[in-house]
């Protein structure tokens, strides 16, 4: 999950006090989003179903102890375009560059 720590500490760096803030469904998607493409990362594709079936658990785990900080953290802390940018993402390569979004 070296992906969702980079994330927040960028959020938290790069965007200190938008004012276009995204909400705090936006920021629940993007959470998902982002431990979704580091579970595909992983090389999740290929998995049994019985792999499939705990992947699903440590992913809803992994979302359910993360979520309330970096909820927060991305609607305090977090522009509303990166947030669309990483939404829209189609691995982590393209979240990174998300970053660059002004």
């Amino acid at each position: 999950m070296v992906a969702l720590k980079r994330w927040i500490l960028g959020a938290v760096l790069l965007a200190g006090g938008c004012k276009s803030a995204p909400s705090e469904d936006q920021c629940k998607q993007l959470l998902d989003r982002l431990i979704d493409l580091e579970l595909k990362r992983a090389g999740t594709a290929g998995a049994s179903e019985s792999a499939k079936a705990d992947l699903a658990k440590s992913k809803q785990a992994l979302s359910d102890a993360r979520a309330t900080e970096f909820v927060e953290i991305c609607m305090k802390r977090t522009a509303r375009q990166r947030v669309e940018c990483a939404l829209g993402a189609t691995d982590l390569e393209a979240v990174t560059k998300c970053d660059e979004v002004k």
